[in-house]
């Protein structure tokens, strides 16, 4: 699959450290990735404008805050017009509990993320928002065990 931007292999480096380290400072970035300090600033800028960067975040650990359950949510929708798409979609943006939502394909529609205090909270959730919310047909849950894999977002290889 050709790339959608045209990115050097200090650009990949640079990629692969922050999304590994977004804290670091431009000079051990460039360090790492073997350019000095003021080009490598210049490539990151790029890298930003052009949206391949689309921000930075701290990473939280839920349990030490009191967020003990992570589940999943797949929701079926009775109808998928556009515009019942796009309304479900929006919905979830209000929903605190919900971290991240994916439109997919298959059996179910969406995808959703969901942290919560507890068993209680997470159920409440289901049971009088997500599953009484306009247009939604089937609701299917799946609490977490426990987390096995961490990785950035995107898988940046050895090969770049």
């Amino acid at each position: 699959m050709p790339l959608k931007a045209d990115l050097d292999a200090i650009d990949w480096r640079i990629l692969r450290e922050l999304q590994d380290d977004g804290r670091i400072t431009n000079v051990e970035l460039s360090q790492r990735v073997g350019i000095s300090a003021p080009p490598c600033l210049r490539r990151v800028k790029r890298l930003e404008e052009a949206g391949i960067i689309r921000g930075y975040r701290a990473l939280l650990n839920g349990p030490s805050l009191g967020m003990d359950v992570v589940a999943f949510c797949l929701v079926g929708l009775h109808h998928h017009a556009e515009s019942e798409l796009k309304a479900f979609a929006d919905r979830t943006r209000l929903w605190p509990i919900v971290r991240e939502a994916w439109m997919v394909s298959g059996d179910s529609d969406f995808l959703l993320h969901c942290v919560a205090s507890d068993l209680a909270a997470f159920q409440s959730f289901v049971i009088e928002e997500l599953t009484s919310a306009p247009n939604v047909d089937t609701v299917r849950t799946a609490l977490t065990i426990r987390q096995v894999k961490d990785e950035g977002l995107v898988a940046i290889g050895d090969r770049h």
